[in-house]
């Protein structure tokens, strides 16, 4: 499954260019009721009424993937605001609307098989994700196995965020998904703004080759001669690979 945020380039090219030497071939998996600004495309090597939409819109798109012989997962795709034009009182709160819209989509669908894939905007250590309110996403899968966590008198349940192992240093793999040189006082540099989180009952169904940060595409490389991501050939944000064992 191939997912692309604001992708621009039109649907027939992107599938002559996947298809071409390539068996079985991609199929585009249409939104519900797509609209001119759709930001978010989805390709599959399956056929798309595996993948039905349950909730769609400009920054997201909510699906449940019943494949045959397979568990059953629901699957959103999220592109949050970037930080440029959104304050981070207000990421944080938008974040606990879109944890409620995917609760919401959990009960229709009757189970918490989910996954949440996307740009977030946000690092993992931001408070929209780990917050409870928020995503609520730790970094530590024994603390994700305990399903959820009580803040107050409510009960709130997690997502693991295995993005965590992806950030800083390691091998010849860049520290992050995004990289943004701030004249603040305070700069990561390198962010994990693109991040998956598992629902509790997917953590151990995380491909034993667990996440990737892709740096190459065949034999162009997502990066410029400064060890950065090349919006030149390809996006400023690095794409990442995982799979699930369904």
């Amino acid at each position: 499954m191939l997912i692309l945020l604001e992708c621009a380039i039109e649907v027939g090219d992107l599938l002559g260019a996947l298809n071409e030497g390539n068996r079985p071939i991609f199929r585009y998996a249409p939104n519900r009721a797509e609209a001119p600004e759709e930001s978010i495309k989805i390709f599959t090597r399956f056929p798309s009424e595996f993948l039905d939409p349950l909730e769609d819109g400009t920054r997201y798109t909510v699906r449940h993937l019943r494949l045959p012989m397979c568990t059953d997962v629901v699957l959103a795709a999220l592109h949050l605001p970037s930080k440029l034009h959104s304050s981070e009182s207000s990421q944080i709160l938008a974040c606990s609307q879109w944890a409620e819209m995917i609760a919401q989509v959990e009960r229709r669908a009757g189970h918490t098989r989910t996954v949440v894939v996307g740009d977030l905007s946000m690092n993992p250590f931001e408070a929209g994700v780990v917050g409870a309110g928020g995503f609520h996403a730790t970094m530590a899968r024994a603390q994700a196995l305990q399903g959820q966590r009580t803040v107050s008198g409510q009960q709130y349940p997690f997502f693991y965020n295995p993005m965590w192992g992806c950030f800083g240093e390691r091998d010849e793999t860049p520290p992050g998904t995004y990289f943004y040189d701030s004249s603040e006082h305070v700069s990561y540099y390198w962010n994990m703004f693109d991040q998956v989180l598992l629902r509790p009952s997917l953590v151990d169904r995380l491909s034993t080759t667990g996440i990737e940060i892709v740096t190459r595409a065949g034999a162009v490389s997502l990066l410029s001669a400064n060890g950065r991501p090349d919006k030149s050939v390809g996006s400023d944000h690095l794409p990442i690979l995982f799979g699930l064992e369904l």
